[in-house]
């Protein structure tokens, strides 16, 4: 009988040195296990135990998407961090971009202005909505809810300066003082 209460004390240590699965874990890896992503989005996880941090990469490619539409963006390559709490999915990830890059919505420090990031969370959103949703801003840059005001007002006042903006910056040119970072895939 000692033996049996010996082997259930040892079984119960061990259960307490298991690191316990949070909610958070659980529905990522439900949002992981559903999500079907095109190929211009690539997703990395430097740690592979710890899906909560992650790294991702947009390709923006109009032609995958949108067959007629030209975007500001394409042949570019852009990296995002995700970092997601443990009150997820009642709270956003936090994503951040790790480039410098002339985008209204996005400024300098990689902070993005994506209203489902905010004030539009809703738990029943996933990693997928996020995704499609930065994915979208590469194609569609709003101007009526900027980061980047300098940006957001070249691509009101003038469409064409501002592609132009986005190319040089793209190639890591200088803007009005700025160096921005190079992505051309």
């Amino acid at each position: 009988m000692i033996k049996i209460w010996s082997m259930k004390a040892k079984e119960a240590a061990a259960e307490k040195k298991k690191p316990k699965t949070s909610a958070a874990q659980i529905r990522v890896q439900k949002d992981l296990a559903e999500l079907e992503i095109p190929s211009t989005i690539e997703m990395t996880f430097p740690d592979p135990a710890d899906i909560l941090n992650f790294e991702v990469r947009i390709s923006p490619d109009d032609a995958v998407l949108m067959p007629t539409h030209t975007g500001f963006y394409k042949g570019g390559q852009f990296h995002f961090t995700f970092n997601i709490n443990n009150n997820y999915p009642h709270e956003p990830p936090k994503v951040r971009c790790t480039q410098k890059i002339y985008h209204p919505n996005i400024d300098l420090e990689g902070n993005i202005c994506l209203n489902i990031l905010r004030e539009d969370w809703k738990p029943v959103l996933s990693l997928h909505s996020v995704l499609v949703g930065l994915q979208y801003l590469f194609l569609e840059p709003n101007a009526d809810d900027p980061l980047n005001k300098a940006a957001a007002e070249d691509l009101r006042s003038n469409r064409r300066a501002f592609e132009q903006n986005v190319r040089l910056s793209m190639r890591g040119g200088l803007h009005k003082g700025i160096s921005y970072d190079n992505v051309i895939a």
